[in-house]
């Protein structure tokens, strides 16, 4: 597995390695001992799998507040998407920057996403698919939303996203008031 890490310290692309023939592919997604080493020591308790239907949907921008912060191993499934993560993180150098990683069947890229952070998504076709393990259960007490608009991010859209009325009506970014302090792990 190759790990690269991106502009922001902690978040980082993972490219498992693929062994294919003309049956297909086996990988492994995921292996504790592999991610250990690579300093990615993660207890994930949840795995959560989620279907666009149409190219254009826009998920996000959702956070879980402590005690109940997810870290996330984020790949998809079928289709093509382009996901985001925003540092969240008060008092973090990076505070308010973001990541953005094409994430496609074909390609196989992952993206770990530390706790702390603003997680989104936008599909790129119809019938996309994320699967995204997370470290901590989801609780709808924890449970945020920023505008997916506020953080500056390019999302390469050509028409209007479809949206949930959460993400809609979500907060700006400058008007969020993180819970999030200086380098959460």
């Amino acid at each position: 597995m190759r790990v690269e890490e991106t502009k922001i310290p902690g978040v980082m692309i993972l490219e498992p390695n693929r062994f294919g023939d003309d049956r297909g592919f086996f990988c492994e997604s995921w292996n504790a001992n592999r991610m250990a080493d690579a300093g990615l020591d993660v207890a994930f308790v949840q795995d959560n799998h989620s279907m666009s239907t149409d190219a254009g949907t826009l998920r996000g921008l959702h956070y879980q507040a402590p005690p109940h912060a997810q870290a996330k191993l984020v790949r998809c499934g079928r289709g093509r998407l382009l996901d985001v993560a925003v540092d969240a993180r008060k008092g973090s150098p990076t505070y308010g920057q973001h990541v953005a990683v094409e994430l496609s069947f074909d390609n196989g890229l992952q993206l770990f996403i530390p706790a702390g952070f603003l997680h989104g998504f936008v599909t790129r076709e119809p019938m996309t698919e994320i699967v995204y393990k997370c470290s901590d259960f989801y609780s709808s007490d924890a449970d945020g939303s920023v505008h997916w608009e506020s953080c500056g991010i390019d999302w390469g859209l050509q028409s209007a996203p479809v949206l949930s009325q959460k993400d809609e009506t979500a907060i700006a970014f400058d008007e969020f008031e993180t819970p999030f302090q200086g380098e959460v792990t």
